[in-house]
């Protein structure tokens, strides 16, 4: 996710240097064929570029609102999952008790919950299409990793490994079958997020929706500088490269914020997210090491 910082003009640049060059080395083709060779019925009134530009700056608008609706909705999922994260956290340190054995509570109340810090890095990690193994690792026990290893979606395992504990929970008379059912009720819930999270990943955008407007975009800047020639003289270029640029940033934009699972700067932050869970958790159960809050020394956060 992008920070407010001052966001490097290489970065925003850089995302579009490809089309400027393009679109520099055409406005100087035309400025040349205009002026060496005197051809002034190659021009085109300025309503029509203006027209055509409305038109994209109206399909770039609608696009870019649909692209951070899904980026938002991606945010609020992760959102909902930090909530339920201490809730569940909650639910296993106040709800589940047993007099008789208070070594074995705390030790099932601390393997639970580390565990679910292993499901918020695994979530993350699978969704960006990385290996979650070395994070999970280090959270879990070895029986239990040996028992996520064989899942191809691990953060899946993770919650069958809850669902477990939890059901062994009630038999063992830790917990009684309301509260079995308040902590299934949460389980459920980062379910639903989990289900939601996978839904937009491999929800693609429209590609012909998108192919659309590239087109019609890429027809506006070839139409533009035979508007601007009689108008701007030698300064067309500068402007052609102004004009297009806003409207080449606000296509990258777009593109970008449709996909907030793909490891770029526009992210989601699961991974910082994920860092907060562990270190809220690690506070609820009381323990000494917990990660601190990292100064950020880029523009964004994953």
């Amino acid at each position: 996710m992008l920070l407010k910082k001052n966001i490097p003009i290489r970065y925003v640049f850089g995302k579009i240097k490809y089309e400027i060059l393009f679109v520099t080395i055409y406005g100087f083709a035309i400025e040349i064929i205009y002026q060496n060779f005197h051809i002034t019925n190659i021009s085109i009134p300025m309503t029509v570029p203006t027209v055509l530009g409305t038109i994209i700056s109206l399909l770039l608008a609608f696009r870019s609102n649909q692209a951070y609706d899904r980026w938002w909705e991606a945010r609020i999922i992760w959102g909902s999952i930090v909530n339920d994260s201490r809730t569940l956290a909650r639910q296993i340190l106040s709800l589940i008790d047993d007099p008789y054995e208070p070594g074995r509570i705390d030790a099932f109340k601390h393997r639970f919950i580390r565990r679910q810090i292993a499901w918020c890095y695994a979530l993350g990690k699978g969704l960006r299409q990385e290996d979650p193994g070395p994070l999970i690792q280090k959270f879990v026990s070895d029986e239990e990793f040996n028992f996520v290893r064989d899942f191809d979606t691990k953060h899946l395992a993770l919650l069958q490994l809850h669902s477990r504990d939890l059901n062994n929970a009630l038999k063992q008379g830790w917990v009684n079958p309301y509260q079995q059912v308040e902590i299934d009720g949460t389980l459920t819930r980062l379910c639903d997020a989990m289900g939601k999270c996978e839904r937009i990943k491999n929800t693609v955008f429209p590609s012909t929706y998108s192919l659309y407007i590239h087109l019609a975009l890429h027809f506006f800047i070839l139409l533009l500088p035979f508007g601007l020639v009689q108008l701007f003289g030698f300064l067309m270029v500068p402007v052609l490269i102004v004009i297009t640029s806003c409207f080449f940033l606000i296509e990258k934009m777009a593109i970008h914020l449709q996909d907030p699972f793909e490891n770029k700067p526009t992210d989601t932050p699961m991974i910082s997210i994920s860092r907060n869970i562990e270190r809220d958790l690690k506070q609820m159960m009381k323990e000494k090491h917990v990660p601190i809050v990292m100064e950020d020394s880029k523009f964004y956060i994953l």
